[in-house]
């Protein structure tokens, strides 16, 4: 029987600045990632070949590389207005391709937000640049480890604009794309947490109404379409080890009510992924870690798990 070919994956370097060049290279390294897909750097072959000497890694293969931009100025560490073009010119070419079907997927390496708001780059983070490139909706950023799985109802908002901006429709949206995605690694119904807004998810309204006007609602739909599902249960609690155990997934109000535990218990193995999208969208959880870059000390696990997963969500992937 003739084996499948591995899917083709573009790994987009990030911010030059930020540590995706290192990990970068690891990948391009990392014999084994060849047995199940093929990365392809979308990124710059000048920046990559001297973060490789400065780092004393091997140099890069060049045919492993589509290289986007030349002739960059900065400085390791600090990112700018060039180094924000570049990244998002890498992410948008990336998208481009994955479109036309050129490749099966895309992995992002980690993006300086400061650097695309100094280069006019009105998105704020890669989540929203995939939603709108793609006119994909609805969508959501959702994150996958062994350990927890977590998806985000609201992502880069102040505080202050998450009670203003949950809807029931919007929670709808998250259990079911996060219901379909988890059916799809686990090959039977998931059961989900549903998260509460208020401290103690309003003490049957004591401290606010989001979970019977909006979040409730929501739990009631999706049940009737068969989904597995918590009422709002405090986030203090449902992280507990006998909370966990009996969760495949979490929805999470806001941004910090997922990624405080996913970081804590799974950093270097939880996997950043955009649910609804016309292809698989895979990052690492973590940022440019500027004050380590290009000093040899990035640790590459979360982007080869992130690539791993991408792989994985193909329909042309070989078994894993």
């Amino acid at each position: 029987m003739t084996q499948p070919t591995p899917p083709q994956i573009a790994l987009t370097m990030g911010d030059p600045a930020g540590v995706g060049p290192e990990i970068c290279l690891d990948i391009l390294a990392d014999a084994e990632l060849g047995e199940v897909c093929q990365p392809i750097i979308y990124g710059d072959l000048e920046v990559l070949t001297h973060c490789a000497k400065t780092t004393r890694r091997p140099a890069p293969d060049p045919t492993r590389i589509l290289s986007l931009t030349s002739g960059l100025s900065f400085n390791p560490g600090t990112p700018s207005a060039t180094t924000g073009q570049a990244s998002f010119q890498y992410l948008e070419t990336a998208i481009t391709h994955a479109l036309s079907g050129q490749v099966q997927a895309v992995t992002t390496a980690p993006i300086s937000k400061d650097a695309w708001h100094a280069a006019n780059i009105n998105y704020p983070g890669h989540t929203e640049v995939f939603t709108s490139l793609t006119n994909s909706s609805p969508t959501c950023m959702a994150f996958f480890s062994q350990t927890i799985n977590a998806s985000l109802v609201t992502v880069h908002l102040p505080l202050r604009e998450v009670p203003l901006t949950l809807t029931t429709e919007r929670i709808k949206d998250v259990i079911a794309l996060t219901r379909q995605a988890l059916q799809q690694q686990l090959h039977r119904e998931p059961h989900l947490t549903i998260l509460g807004l208020n401290p103690h998810a309003s003490e049957n309204g004591l401290f606010g109404d989001e979970e019977s006007r909006l979040i409730q609602p929501a739990i009631e739909h999706q049940r009737s379409l068969g989904a597995n599902l918590s009422d709002p249960l405090p986030p203090d609690t449902a992280f507990l080890p006998s909370h966990r155990k009996q969760t495949d997934g979490y929805i999470a109000m806001y941004h910090d009510q997922a990624l405080i535990p996913v970081k804590t218990l799974a950093f270097d193995t939880a996997v950043n992924t955009t649910l609804g999208l016309p292809f698989p969208r895979t990052s690492v959880d973590h940022g440019t870690a500027l004050d380590i870059a290009w000093q040899k000390k990035a640790n590459p696990r979360s982007l080869r798990e992130a690539i791993l997963l991408a792989a994985k969500l193909t329909e042309f992937a070989p078994p894993l």
